[in-house]
């Protein structure tokens, strides 16, 4: 697989970031634009998990908020999508508001 289509792949679900590292992994060169999008896609996963385990447990004590609060799930939605848009015109621009937090972390991904 090449770098562009490694990066696209890093952001579809868990499982495709897994096939991704492992498929950056196993490049003999590794380029900065892979590892960019590993990062951010990994960042935007754990956040999805984080942010969808407080809505549920807010909405489990006020039910009230549930319906409301779902929406904040199409914040990970739009920020994946925007993600991708930016794999697949090849930049490494992070994904707004979240995406400078994920550029200087995960340093097992070299």
């Amino acid at each position: 697989m090449n770098k562009k289509t490694l990066s696209i792949i890093s952001y579809i679900t868990i499982i495709g970031w897994v096939i991704a590292y492992v498929n950056y992994n196993k490049l003999t060169v590794k380029d900065s634009l892979t590892r960019f999008h590993l990062k951010q896609g990994l960042g935007i996963a754990i956040l999805g998990i984080i942010i969808s385990v407080a809505l549920t447990i807010i909405a489990a004590v006020v039910p009230t908020l549930a319906s409301i609060l779902s929406l904040v799930n199409l914040v990970v939605l739009v920020l994946w999508i925007m993600g991708i848009i930016n794999a697949n015109n090849e930049q490494e621009i992070p994904v707004p508001v979240v995406g400078k937090l994920f550029t200087d972390k995960f340093d097992f991904i070299k």
